[in-house]
């Protein structure tokens, strides 16, 4: 049953789930990436996003993932949609085709800059701003809802952790119905964060963003491209894994697990899982908080 509201499924005293996929590259993937999403949905997700490419890079692929959701489940699906690239038109041709097959909400970002550049550079005829983004959406798509992105560690290219935080007043202001959260790993960082934004008058869910990690050296990678700091708890654990695969998962489960049910004592009104197109981590967290499949 989709929400009537992109809001209901954070506001009705459940926790909201939500999963990130990303549009996959071989056929090898994709059939991994449809067993993934057939074992999720059995724990009813409020909605499921995919990622949108550098400069609309993966653009078909991504509807190509949100057609199949909506074709194999009865669930709602949100877009990743970006700046980078595109005209105005050309996110509107996007935003059209999107909500013809049957997309519910939009993840409105600025987006990165592509591959081999340093610095955001607006398009042509394009948006400067996520807020703009969110502005337009709002405007002229407005049975779309709005995810906005908020960073409990401030975003790298933020001048201060002040403007960073009135720069997401801008997107909610604008229209973002719900804050998604960068990929944390110390949740004091994710409660201040929410402190801070309850204090400027932000009243939109703000839903953590988790990534539950199986592979050290992945998400340093990771990690080092979004500025999220590891906490010596959890890199410690890693460490004793050693070079041990089968270790690495357990202390990854184990961390994450832990990192959830802290949020979920802490009020959360959701949690948005980057499973990555892999579903054996998310599962192993979701039934350590006493989520079971229906």
């Amino acid at each position: 049953m989709l929400p009537v509201s992109i809001r209901d499924p954070y506001e009705n005293g459940r926790l909201g789930l939500s999963f990130e996929l990303f549009p996959p590259k071989t056929p090898e993937s994709e059939a991994a990436m449809w067993h993934t999403v057939s074992e999720l949905m059995a724990y009813e997700p409020a909605i499921v996003t995919c990622t949108y490419g550098a400069g609309g890079s993966t653009r078909g692929t991504t509807l190509d993932v949100l057609r199949g959701l909506r074709e194999r489940h009865d669930v709602a699906v949100a877009s990743h949609l970006t700046c980078v690239g595109s005209t105005v038109d050309e996110l509107r041709s996007y935003l059209r085709e999107a909500i013809d097959l049957g997309v519910s909400a939009i993840v409105a970002l600025r987006g990165d800059p592509p591959k081999g550049e340093t610095e955001f550079q607006q398009a042509d005829g394009g948006l400067r701003y996520a807020s703009d983004l969110v502005a337009l959406i709002r405007a002229e798509f407005p049975e779309l809802g709005i995810f906005v992105a908020g960073y409990p560690e401030t975003h790298q290219e933020a001048a201060s952790p002040e403007a960073d935080l009135q720069n997401l007043v801008r997107k909610v202001e604008a229209g973002g119905d719900v804050v998604m959260t960068q990929l944390f790993y110390d949740n004091a960082d994710f409660f201040r964060f929410r402190d801070r934004c309850q204090a400027l008058g932000i009243t939109a869910p703000i839903v953590p963003g988790v990534m539950p990690v199986t592979n050290y050296a992945q998400i340093r990678r990771i990690a080092s491209l979004c500025k999220a700091r590891l906490p010596e708890a959890f890199t410690r654990g890693f460490e004793a894994a050693g070079a041990d695969e089968a270790a690495q998962f357990e202390a990854g489960v184990e961390y994450a697990a832990k990192q959830v049910e802290e949020l979920v004592a802490g009020g959360v009104p959701g949690m948005h899982f980057y499973v990555l197109n892999k579903s054996p981590a998310t599962i192993r967290v979701l039934e350590h908080v006493g989520l079971r499949p229906a």
